[in-house]
């Protein structure tokens, strides 16, 4: 077979639509057969246009067949090496070509972790990430860029995902990392949540999410750990009591040293779906079983402290709920009942402003 490939400058206004055909032009012995032959390339190199020439394909072939014929499955091997030569050739040689190729369909080729695992390592060596150490939103960080800028003593690639760069950059979660200068994958195209589920790890470097089970920086944070556990015995008893105002939300409460200026977060279970996910999955009408979040509180914070000291119950229920509801917030998410989530928030800074005069 001869093939005539090539990679458009900018993507079509139907890339994404699920009803629209992609593919490229089939030829068998310079007769043409069909357009859109997808059977020839993997939906996820759907942006690839050119013409496929087989002297080896029945004249009378359909779409059908194509789906059995052995021929075909070695017509789109080859395509799909050598469509992938030619990208990772321009990555390393041209970056500024290939991150102007990156922009227009980045995304559509990250769908190819999921879908192609045979070249599953090839293809994530192609992909490109903002990250905490990249100015704006560009996506220009490689994997590989990121292992070879570790720290000493990780051993972890570190990720967060959120539906907007904003989100992303702005997360709770990364307050710890930013004191320990750590960097961090900024991960907020849709597919992301696609591929971190589908790449486990990198070069030998586990996946982790941020925003999942309790924080584990290694030997970085090793010498933190005495006086860590001291505060959360600390605070053992504020946690009870917040557990307890707060048992029709949340699954469990606990001390979070991942927090530097935030008071508390919100932390989904390690092997759960994130918190993302879950409202993405329900966003597109998906029937997602319903899960609680963990509350992490912020020891060092002064409203936490000022919790810590307080004996007034009706004071607690109510901060207790600001503070789950700013957690939300803060995740890109919505409290459930917004009015009344303002209505309590007026009413303690009313409180607080009575106390001041007092004063």
């Amino acid at each position: 077979y001869t093939q005539l490939l090539y990679l458009p400058s900018k993507a079509p206004f139907d890339l994404f639509e699920r009803d629209s055909r992609h593919g490229v032009k089939l030829y068998v012995k310079r007769v043409f057969i069909m357009d859109d032959a997808e059977n020839l390339i993997p939906n996820y190199l759907r942006f690839v246009k050119g013409v496929i020439d087989s002297s080896d394909l029945p004249l009378n072939i359909s779409r059908e067949i194509l789906q059995e014929s052995k021929d075909v499955e070695v017509i789109r091997k080859g395509c799909v090496s050598r469509i992938l030569g030619l990208l990772e050739g321009m990555a390393s040689e041209n970056v500024d070509k290939y991150l102007g190729f990156w922009k227009e369909f980045g995304r559509v080729l990250k769908e190819g972790i999921g879908e192609d695992f045979g070249n599953q390592e090839r293809i994530s060596k192609l992909l490109r990430f903002a990250t905490t150490k990249t100015e704006g939103e560009k996506q220009s960080v490689s994997f590989s860029e990121y292992v070879d800028r570790m720290k000493d003593g990780q051993d972890k690639i570190y990720f967060v995902t959120a539906d907007t760069f904003n989100s992303a950059a702005s997360s709770p979660h990364l307050e710890i990392f930013g004191e320990k200068d750590i960097e961090v994958l900024l991960l907020y195209d849709r597919v992301d949540e696609w591929v971190v589920s589908n790449l486990p790890e990198f070069d030998g470097k586990k996946l982790v999410s941020i925003s999942k089970g309790e924080l584990d920086l290694g030997e970085i944070a090793e010498d933190e750990k005495s006086e860590r556990e001291k505060e959360t015995e600390n605070f053992k008893e504020l946690v009870g009591r917040i557990k307890e105002k707060l048992n029709e939300k949340v699954t469990e409460v606990r001390v979070t040293f991942r927090l530097k200026d935030s008071p508390a977060c919100l932390v989904a279970e390690e092997n759960g779906m994130s918190i993302n996910l879950e409202r993405m999955l329900k966003a597109a009408g998906q029937n997602v079983p319903s899960s609680k979040p963990i509350l992490e509180i912020n020891p060092y914070h002064p409203i936490v402290k000022r919790l810590q000291s307080s004996t007034d119950e009706q004071s607690l229920t109510d901060w207790s709920k600001i503070l789950f509801d700013q957690a939300v917030l803060a995740e890109g998410g919505t409290p459930d009942d917004p009015a009344q989530f303002v209505k309590l928030l007026n009413s303690m800074m009313i409180k607080l402003t009575g106390d001041e005069k007092k004063v």
